[in-house]
């Protein structure tokens, strides 16, 4: 009974954390929306493009979800490349699911296909070098 009244007061607290951190993670519409939400964006922003039909994708986007959602300044935009033909062409995506890092509007770097959690993470550490990504973690860029 105590266990479950923990994780419900944590669920609780984790909504309302996730609720402080306006667009944290959303999804680009158009050419305009990615110009104003991504290349204008204060913080650093880690771009997924992805389809429906990609299972590769299905794997992924909840693994970026899961490592970027504690992290205060960076955010997550993800791109349907059916629905953004234009984007998909400016950033010469040949596959999903493709990812771009994107940092005071310039691609700093990105990987396609489905990577494991260390090259993720590495990706992150890019974006947010003074950042701990992990607890015991030592952060070497210095």
């Amino acid at each position: 009974m105590l266990s479950t009244a923990r994780k419900t007061v944590w669920t609780s607290i984790r909504r309302i954390s996730l609720l402080g951190h306006k667009n944290k993670k959303f999804e680009i519409n158009d050419n305009t929306e990615f110009v104003d939400k991504v290349m204008n964006s204060q913080v650093p922003v880690i771009v997924n493009f992805h389809a429906e039909w990609c299972d590769p994708c299905k794997i992924l986007t909840p693994k970026l979800e899961e490592l970027i959602g504690p992290m205060e300044a960076l955010n997550l935009a993800t791109v349907d490349v059916e629905v953004n033909p234009e984007l998909v062409h400016t950033f010469e995506v040949k596959a999903v699911p493709a990812v771009i890092a994107v940092s005071n509007g310039l691609v700093v770097d990105k990987f396609i296909g489905l990577v494991d959690a260390n090259m993720i993470d590495s990706l992150i550490k890019k974006l947010t070098p003074n950042t701990n990504h992990s607890p015991g973690e030592k952060d070497n860029s210095s």
